[in-house]
């Protein structure tokens, strides 16, 4: 399984195509509206438009760490519209860890799978970065600001 064979719906449950990204470095971040980590939808956003042409922000709201996204879809896309000016593309809710993992984080968080390197998702605005053919990069914690060297280093070359 590759990461672009992953099926996910947006917050509007519309058919999201990762293949569609194909060419395109995607950034995935698991997001909460009501994390001290919030403020980053604004780095994010600044990110996904400084880096337009090659890069494809995707935010993916979990309720797993605190309970800190407890809203329904629409209230989520709502919330980073009014707050944040978000227009980057947010998934439905999903879990990023546990038994009930979605295929995408499975394949973020397994080596098996990514044929990188595994690990687990700690907190809220841990980010993921994929190459524009389809591998995984690195992953970056919470604290790591979206437009850290890190993670624009590999978007500058």
């Amino acid at each position: 399984m590759n990461i672009y064979d992953i099926e996910m719906k947006s917050l509007q449950n519309k058919p999201i195509l990762l293949s569609d990204f194909e060419g395109k470095f995607i950034l995935f971040v698991n997001v909460a509206s009501k994390c001290g980590f919030t403020p980053q939808y604004k780095g994010l956003e600044e990110l996904q438009n400084t880096y337009k042409d090659n890069l494809v922000v995707i935010g993916v709201p979990c309720n797993q760490f605190g309970s800190q996204e407890p809203g329904s879809s629409s209230e989520i896309k709502e919330f980073c519209e009014v707050n944040y000016g978000v227009s980057f593309l947010i998934t439905e809710k999903i879990e990023v860890k546990g038994t009930n993992q979605h295929p995408l984080y499975q394949w973020l968080t397994s080596k098996k799978l990514n044929s990188k390197k595994s690990s687990s998702v700690k907190w809220n605005f841990q980010k993921y970065l994929v190459s524009p053919d389809g591998q995984l990069i690195d992953y970056y914690f919470s604290i790591t600001k979206p437009l850290n060297s890190k993670i624009t280093k590999h978007l500058n070359s």
